[in-house]
């Protein structure tokens, strides 16, 4: 079994940046698995874009939609996508989470930019 094979079962998995002084934060996103990466869509005045910014390092865990790890933690690198990759990727999230995807962009609108990024597993 892969690491990627854990957390493909996973509704979410909770995503480890960190701060500047290298607090780590955990955060449960949404995601989804294309050519042996991981993307998350988020939006562009998120604070785990600001820490990426930062440290590209991060980790993920499967987990509960509110955060309660239920596997193993796997150490990434993060990539920054542009925005044709953006939109290829919103679509995908778009169709794995359905009407809830539509309600979170919603209310996420104020948060800025749809901004996406893929985690290759070290």
């Amino acid at each position: 079994m892969s690491k990627l094979d854990e957390i493909k079962p996973s509704k979410c998995i909770s995503l480890e940046t960190y701060k500047k002084d290298n607090q780590p934060i955990k955060t449960p996103v949404w995601f989804i698995i294309k050519n042996n990466l991981v993307y998350v869509v988020t939006r562009s005045k998120t604070g785990k874009v600001k820490r990426l910014e930062n440290n590209l390092q991060v980790k993920i865990a499967p987990c509960t939609f509110k955060g309660k790890i239920t596997g193993n933690w796997i150490s990434g690198t993060a990539k920054i996508l542009d925005e044709k990759e953006t939109k290829e990727i919103v679509k995908l999230r778009d169709k794995k989470y359905g009407f809830m995807a539509k309600v979170a962009k919603f209310f996420s609108k104020n948060k800025g930019e749809l901004y996406a990024f893929s985690i290759n597993i070290n």
